[in-house]
C-alpha cells in the first residue's frame, strides 16, 4: 500500500511533474530543461529520460525506484552512491567531458561494471522499430519542448547573420542534423530588392548545399568548416547518395511549383502537390531518387512581399521520418530566414548605394599636373559607415599651378556626405575661377550657410606654384599640414587655423610659404591623429615622428615613395583608433627648374605675333627642340594674334620644357575663345581649328584679371613623352 503525505511540504513534492526515480533523477531533470542540440550523445539522452518518464519496464528499473501509478505520491530518492572504481557521484559529469556524455556513453566507458550490473549504460532501444540504435545516429525531436527549444536556438542564429550567406548558412547549421539530414536552399535570381517588380521569368538559384557527414576515425568533425556546413558540388552530394538537383530552375507560371510556392506552407514530399513541385524544383533526372515517405519538407521562403525561394528539407531512410509537427517547426525557419534574407538584401543594396556615393564624391583618380607628384587614401569610419564627410582633391590651374584641398564635414551619414559633395563642387567651381585661398574659402562659408545653419564644415586650401616654389595656404579650422623636407625633417606648418566653414562672418588668413624640391605636403583629416584614446596635437606629434622616421630609412638625399609613405602612416593607427573617417592628401614637390621656363610680356599690337614666333624659335633652339619650331611657331603666332586683337593690356607669352612643351597666352579679356567651324568666306576662326588639330591637348581657363589660354606638344626629349 502506498502512503500519501499528509504534510504541507508531502503536498508540495506531490504538486510537481513526476520525475524518473532514478539516483540520477536531478541531474538528468537539468539536462532535459538545457538540451544541446545536434550532438548525437544528447539526443540519445533525451530518449533515454522518456523512456524513463514511462515507467520501469524490467526488474532491473524496479531496483532503482518505481514511480507510483498514481500523481499523488512524491519520488523518493536514492542515497547517493560511489561508482565501482570511479570514485565520483553517479552522475556528475568529469572535467571536460562532453554534456550528456554520462547519459550515453557506450558500454566499455565503466569497464568495471559486470553485463549484470543494474546502473551499467545500456543502448536504447528504436521506439518502432525496438532495436538498438547505432551511437551517434541523430533522433527525431519526440516531445514539442524539445521542438520550441530547437526553433528558439535555430532563430537565434540565423537572426546573428547580417549578409546574405550569413543568413543562409546559419539556417543550413541550425537544421543539419537536429532537424535534417540534408537541406537545399534555392533562392531568386535575382534576389528582388524592396519594392522592385521583377520582370521576366522567376529563376531559382541552388545557394546553398548542406548534409550530415557520418564521423569515422580520422574525419573531420561536421561541426568544423570544413566538415558538414561547407559548401558541396553535385557531384559529392551524388556520391553521398543524395537526390542529385539542377543548380537552376525556372518557375512555370502555373506550375505545380508555382502553386507549392504560393501557398507558402511547408507540405511532405509525398503530397500530390510536392510530388510534382519536386520534380520541377530538382530537376527531371530520371536517376533521380528522393526519400520515400514523409522524410522531405518543402518549405516555400517569403519574405516581406513575395515568394524569394525554396528549402528542402530531407531525412536519410534510416532515420525516423517527419511528423505533423514538424511542419511548423519548417515553417518556422523558413519565415525567419526569409525575412532576414529580405532584409539582408536591403542592407547589400543600401551598402552599395552608399560605397556608389562615397565613390563618386572623391576623385576617381588623380592628375598629374606639372611639377608635383600626388597620393591619397581614405579609410570610412567602420564598415557600418561606409559614407562621410571626409574628402580632398587636387585641381589643376593656370600656369601650371595645382589647388591642394582637404575638408571635413561633420558625421559620416548620407547627409554629410551629401553636403561634402556640395562644398567640393562649389571648391572646384571657385578654383577654376582662380581665386586666393582666402577667397575660395570665404565663398565656402556662405555656401555652407546657404545649405543650412548647423552645416559645419573645416577645410584647408593651398595653391602650390611650381615655378615660384611657392606655396598658399589657408585654413578654415583644419589640423595644420605637414612639411617633410628632403633631409628627413618632419616640420608642423604654422598656419592660422580661422574658423570652420558655416560659422558666418569670419575672415580668412592666408600664408606664403617656401616649397622646395624634394619636400613632402601632407594634408589629412582629424580622424588620424585624433581618437578616443589621444587629442589632437598628440596624434599630430605622432605623425610629424612617424613622418621623420620613415624618411631617415631613405637617406637624407632621397625621400620616401610616396605610395608607401601613405602606408606608413596609416600604419600608426591603433585597432582603437578609428574614431572617425581618414582623408589623405600627399604632394610632392618637384617643381620646375628656372633654365625650363621662357616668360615675356607682349605690348597688345601687330607685331606682336612675329615678335613671339621670334622668341619661342629662340626658347626651342635653346632646349635642343628645332624639330617642333614650325608648329610650334604656327600655333603661338594663332594663338597671340587672337589675345592682341581683344587686349588693352600687355599680354603675356610663357613656355614651360617639362614632359611635354607647354604654352601660355594670358590677356585681361575675360571672354573664353570657343572651337567653332568657318566658313569658305569667313577670314577668321581657323586659329583654334589648327590648335586643335596640332596640339596634344589646348584649353583656356578664366581669371579673375583676364584668361590664359594654353596648349601642349609633345616632344622626344621629356621622360614623360607620350607613346
Amino acid at each position: 500500500m502506498t502512503e500519501h503525505p499528509t504534510s504541507h511540504e508531502g503536498r508540495r513534492q506531490a504538486a510537481r511533474p513526476a520525475a524518473p526515480a532514478d539516483p540520477r533523477g536531478a541531474l538528468r531533470r537539468a539536462s532535459d530543461a538545457f538540451p544541446a542540440q545536434g550532438r548525437p550523445g544528447v539526443n540519445a539522452s533525451a530518449e533515454d529520460a522518456d523512456a524513463a518518464r514511462r515507467g520501469p519496464t524490467s526488474g532491473a528499473s524496479a531496483q532503482r525506484g518505481a514511480e507510483p501509478e498514481h500523481s499523488g505520491a512524491a519520488p523518493v530518492p536514492e542515497p547517493p552512491r560511489r561508482e565501482s572504481g570511479a570514485g565520483g557521484v553517479p552522475g556528475r559529469r568529469k572535467p571536460g567531458s562532453a554534456s550528456g556524455a554520462a547519459d550515453s556513453a557506450p558500454e566499455h566507458a565503466l569497464s568495471d561494471a559486470g553485463p549484470d550490473d543494474p546502473h551499467r549504460p545500456r543502448p536504447v532501444p528504436d521506439r518502432r522499430s525496438g532495436q538498438p540504435r547505432p551511437a551517434g545516429t541523430p533522433v527525431a525531436m519526440r516531445r514539442d519542448g524539445d521542438r520550441l527549444r530547437f526553433v528558439g536556438a535555430a532563430t537565434r542564429r540565423i537572426a546573428r547573420g547580417i549578409d546574405l550567406d550569413e543568413i543562409v548558412m546559419g539556417l543550413c547549421r541550425a537544421s543539419v542534423p537536429t532537424f535534417s539530414d540534408v537541406i537545399l536552399v534555392y533562392l531568386r535570381d535575382p534576389l528582388p530588392v524592396g519594392d522592385e517588380r521583377p520582370t521576366g521569368p522567376v529563376v531559382l538559384r541552388l545557394r546553398r548545399t548542406d548534409r550530415l557527414r557520418l564521423i569515422e576515425e580520422g574525419a573531420e568533425d561536421p561541426d568544423t568548416d570544413g566538415g558538414g556546413g561547407g559548401l558541396l558540388t553535385m557531384a559529392a552530394i551524388a556520391a553521398q547518395g543524395d537526390p542529385v538537383t539542377a543548380e537552376l530552375c525556372e518557375v512555370r507560371t502555373g506550375g505545380a511549383l508555382a502553386e507549392v510556392l504560393r501557398g507558402v506552407r511547408p507540405v511532405f514530399a509525398d503530397s500530390p502537390a510536392a510530388l510534382a513541385a519536386l520534380p520541377e524544383l530538382l530537376g527531371d533526372d530520371p536517376d533521380l531518387a528522393l526519400p520515400t515517405g514523409q522524410r522531405a519538407i518543402l518549405a516555400p521562403l517569403r519574405g516581406r512581399r513575395r515568394v524569394i525561394g525554396a528549402a528542402v528539407f530531407l531525412r536519410r531512410p534510416e532515420r525516423h521520418a517527419f511528423e505533423n509537427d514538424d511542419l511548423l517547426v519548417a515553417g518556422q525557419l523558413a519565415t525567419h530566414s526569409a525575412l532576414g534574407i529580405d532584409k539582408a538584401v536591403l542592407y547589400g543594396r543600401e551598402a552599395y548605394i552608399a560605397d556608389e556615393l562615397q565613390r563618386t564624391m572623391l576623385p576617381e583618380t588623380l592628375p598629374r599636373p606639372t611639377g608635383v607628384r600626388l597620393a591619397s587614401r581614405y579609410l570610412p569610419a567602420a564598415e557600418t559607415a561606409r559614407v562621410g564627410g571626409d574628402w580632398y582633391d587636387a585641381i589643376p590651374l593656370p600656369g601650371s599651378r595645382v589647388a591642394l584641398v582637404v575638408g571635413d564635414v561633420m558625421g559620416h551619414s548620407m547627409t554629410s556626405a551629401a553636403i561634402m559633395g556640395q562644398l567640393r563642387t562649389t571648391a572646384q567651381t571657385l578654383a577654376g575661377l582662380d581665386l586666393p585661398p582666402q577667397e575660395v574659402l570665404h565663398h565656402l562659408d556662405e555656401q555652407a550657410q546657404r545649405l543650412g545653419s548647423d552645416r559645419m564644415a573645416t577645410c584647408l586650401y593651398a595653391v602650390y606654384d611650381p615655378v615660384s616654389h611657392r606655396i598658399t595656404i589657408a585654413n578654415a579650422g583644419h589640423p595644420p599640414p605637414v612639411l617633410l623636407h628632403l633631409g628627413g625633417r618632419a616640420e608642423v606648418l604654422r598656419v592660422p587655423p580661422g574658423a570652420p566653414i558655416g560659422v558666418g562672418g569670419v575672415d580668412f588668413e592666408a600664408v606664403e610659404l617656401d616649397a622646395p624640391a624634394g619636400a613632402t605636403l601632407l594634408l589629412y583629416t582629424d580622424g588620424l591623429v585624433e581618437s578616443r584614446l589621444r587629442d589632437v596635437w598628440t596624434g599630430i606629434e605622432q605623425l610629424r615622428e612617424r613622418l621623420a622616421a620613415t624618411a631617415q630609412l631613405t637617406g637624407p638625399d632621397h625621400p620616401p615613395p610616396l605610395e608607401a609613405l601613405c602606408d606608413e602612416v596609416l600604419d600608426m593607427l591603433g585597432p582603437g583608433d578609428r574614431d572617425d573617417d581618414i582623408a589623405l592628401l600627399a604632394a610632392r614637390f618637384d617643381g620646375i627648374a628656372p633654365s625650363d621656363v621662357a616668360y615675356w610680356l607682349l605690348e597688345p599690337e601687330d607685331a606682336a605675333p612675329g615678335r613671339a614666333r621670334r622668341l619661342a624659335r629662340s626658347a626651342l633652339a635653346r632646349w635642343g627642340l628645332e624639330e617642333l619650331t614650325d608648329s610650334v611657331e604656327l600655333l603661338v603666332s594663332e594663338v597671340v594674334t587672337n589675345a592682341v586683337r581683344y587686349a588693352s593690356r600687355p599680354v603675356t607669352l610663357r613656355l614651360l620644357r617639362t614632359d611635354v612643351l607647354r604654352c601660355e597666352v594670358g590677356d585681361d579679356v575675360p571672354q573664353l575663345p570657343r572651337l567653332r567651324q568657318a566658313r569658305a568666306t569667313d577670314e577668321g576662326g581657323r586659329g583654334l581649328y589648327l590648335v586643335n588639330r596640332l596640339a596634344r591637348r589646348w584649353g583656356a581657363t578664366r581669371l579673375s584679371t583676364g584668361k590664359v589660354v594654353w596648349f601642349e606638344v609633345p616632344h622626344g626629349n621629356g621622360a614623360g613623352s607620350p607613346a
